[in-house]
């Protein structure tokens, strides 16, 4: 039997839910980094330091390189070579976790609007879509800057429940952190975790989201498809 039998809509997460983004998020990092003549990070670390946006990364990143906190004018320095690195390296550093096109087409299928919420830099998530072939799937789009505040605050899922016009439990929220499921239970929605995401390296069932699912295709029986 589906645990969620109300939904009328579903929400993903972008990086570590939908997409492997890790590999082209290290290569623009590293890159970054050897402009500042600093160690590179690898993908292995990068994938830790993943979901909470661009600026808290590349703190993460100069904290462990410089074995400091930057300074705030580091601190902007190298998120502008970052931006320029990560647009150069988005597209084929980036592909989609197993089954999630034929999910998405399904989910579509059925007429269920689907929304991206991200931490993810608004300019760098549409491009990406559109790359990975999916962008057609989704009718609503909110990037790291389209909300005052980013996950974990339930700001941009609020925001997908009133241009959706669904309550509270007609919106799933499907992610791979912490501050995803934290932002779903903020917001009063129901809420899975993905279990091969990154979650700063940590299992995704310590969050406890009200389902945890190893495969992206597992998420249609749970809404009942």
């Amino acid at each position: 039997m589906a645990p969620f039998t109300d939904i009328r809509a579903l929400a993903f997460d972008l990086d570590g839910t939908l997409v492997d983004s890790a590999p082209g998020l290290a290569d623009a990092i590293d890159r970054t980094l050897a402009d500042l003549q600093l160690p590179a990070a690898g993908v292995a670390r990068v994938s830790t330091w993943i979901g909470n946006g661009a600026d808290v990364m590349m703190t993460r990143a100069l904290s462990w390189a410089l074995n400091r906190e930057p300074q705030p004018e580091e601190q902007r320095d190298a998120r502008a070579l970052f931006d320029k690195h990560y647009a150069d390296t988005v597209e084929a550093g980036s592909t989609l976790f197993p089954q999630v096109t034929a999910t998405l087409q399904a989910l579509h299928a059925r007429g269920l609007p689907l929304a991206i919420v991200t931490n993810k830099p608004s300019a760098f998530v549409a491009p990406l879509l559109s790359s990975l072939g999916i962008a057609d799937y989704f009718s609503l789009i909110i990037g790291g800057d389209d909300v005052v505040v980013k996950k974990p605050h339930p700001a941009a899922i609020f925001l997908v429940l009133g241009k959706f016009g669904l309550l509270p439990q007609e919106l799933l929220f499907v992610g791979d952190s912490r501050n995803d499921i934290l932002a779903a239970r903020a917001a009063g929605v129901p809420n899975v975790g993905m279990t091969f995401g990154y979650n700063y390296g940590e299992p995704i069932a310590t969050s406890q989201p009200d389902v945890t699912l190893n495969a992206f295709d597992e998420l249609l029986p749970v809404i009942g498809l």
